[in-house]
């Protein structure tokens, strides 16, 4: 399979070059062209998850990764499962599921991606002895709401002869989420940028556009702007609708909490594989912008708002021309997705009905729980995403539904460590030296 550029079509390349370049010319996303539907979809959820995510995998990678090779990588990335946890079971009206995505090494649904993406960086690496005795250097860009700095770090940590720089915006993300991803040092830098995670963004961008800073560093991204990371997150769509009963699997609505639209646009792809998801509801914090333009057509975004659910503290989603693509070239019909922005009072309100059924969540899947709530109608079966474990947002959750949750192991380690990161305010040149010096 190729992958296109979506802003120069004259830009082909196989998965390989779309890993390592991350972004193409003119700041373009790589995407296939078309993607294939697979055969019997009803088979490969009968299988177990390392199987049915090597058949989801394969058609992709096929032409740089070996079976062999992408077994291996299958076995490493999915080392963790995505837990379907009932919500509210019903036989006759509406039913709603909880895909837990948290159960990684960061608590977070990035885990997936990040790992994926690594792994098949570090078997590009090993695939001879003299390729890595010549391998380039390596230095991986990339910005963070929230969630992925820890993931991308975790995945890249004591890799060699690659170098990592993550920019997210200063005060502007939980503690514990920071914690875990500016404590590691050794080649992981971290950098708390004066300015909005579209800020972190834009800085990225501006990286990728300078072709001599590009060769002189080998920059990459791990964002989700690396078709790699998307890849990994469809297959646990697969694996939500594999844990459902077989009655309940023909009317289901899937909600993702959404800020830079990467989750939305795997969920796009896994329909396009041919998973049977009746629709989809992008549910946004006040950082509306893709709600508002489905409803009016006018892409207008405004200024960030800082919110509870700060992952999703974005206003220009990077992904969002994928997902139009894929409906612009009918390959996704329109009237599948519905967008429903929640504001930091239902956000609250959703967590609190959440907690009175029995289940202790954050704000972002609440976000999405909300959307959900919303919108589903009677005989359907809702799933909505849970992208990272409650304790990365200890003391909102805590302050809104009045009880004290305990730190995972995996968060506990990180408090009593020095935060090493640099700041810098909103300057390109002040970045583009910094990386230069590393």
């Amino acid at each position: 399979m190729k992958f296109y550029n979506l802003k120069d079509e004259t830009q082909i390349v196989d998965f390989k070059t779309a890993v390592r370049t991350g972004l193409g010319r003119d700041q373009g996303l790589f995407f296939p062209k078309s993607i294939t539907a697979l055969d019997n979809i009803d088979e490969l959820l009968a299988m177990t998850v390392h199987q049915r995510n090597f058949e989801i995998l394969k058609p992709f990678v096929s032409e740089n990764i070996s079976d062999e090779n992408l077994k291996s990588i299958i076995e490493k990335t999915f080392a963790f499962p995505a837990k379907l946890v009932a919500i509210k079971e019903s036989a006759s009206t509406t039913s709603a599921y909880c895909l837990e995505l948290f159960h990684g090494p960061t608590l977070a649904f990035k885990d997936f991606g990040a790992n994926f993406m690594a792994n098949c960086l570090s078997s590009f690496s090993s695939e001879s002895k003299e390729q890595i005795a010549d391998t380039p250097k390596i230095t991986i860009l990339t910005a963070t709401s929230g969630d992925t700095g820890a993931a991308v770090a975790q995945a890249f940590y004591g890799l060699e002869n690659i170098q990592v720089v993550i920019l997210f915006p200063k005060g502007k993300i939980s503690d514990l989420q920071q914690k875990m991803f500016t404590t590691l040092g050794n080649n992981i830098h971290t950098i708390a940028v004066e300015g909005s995670f579209d800020d972190c963004q834009q800085l990225v961008k501006q990286s990728f556009d300078r072709p001599e800073l590009v060769k002189t560093i080998g920059l990459n991204s791990a964002n989700s702007i690396n078709i790699s990371r998307l890849l990994a997150q469809v297959c646990y769509y697969f694996d939500g609708f594999a844990q459902l009963p077989a009655s309940k699997r023909d009317q289901v609505v899937v909600s993702i909490p959404s800020g830079n639209f990467g989750n939305l646009c795997a969920g796009v792809i896994a329909k396009a594989l041919g998973l049977p998801i009746k629709r989809f509801v992008a549910a946004t914090n006040v950082n509306d912008t893709v709600p508002r333009y489905l409803q009016t057509g006018e892409w207008s975004p405004k200024d960030t708002i800082a919110t509870i659910s700060n992952a999703m503290d974005v206003s220009k989603p990077n992904n969002w021309p994928r997902i139009e693509y894929m409906m612009d070239t009918e390959q996704f019909p329109s009237n599948a997705l519905t967008g429903v922005a929640v504001d930091e009072a239902k956000t609250a309100a959703t967590l609190i009905d959440i907690y009175q059924q029995g289940y202790i969540s954050e704000p972002h899947a609440a976000v999405a729980y909300s959307g959900l709530e919303q919108t589903l109608k009677e005989g359907e079966t809702g799933i909505f995403l849970g992208t990272a474990h409650p304790a990365k947002f200890q003391e909102t959750v805590e302050d809104i539904l009045d009880i004290d949750i305990s730190l995972p192991p995996e968060i506990a380690k990180c408090i009593t460590k020095d935060d090493l990161s640099k700041q810098l305010p909103f300057d390109f040149k002040l970045l583009e030296d910094y990386l230069y010096q590393l």
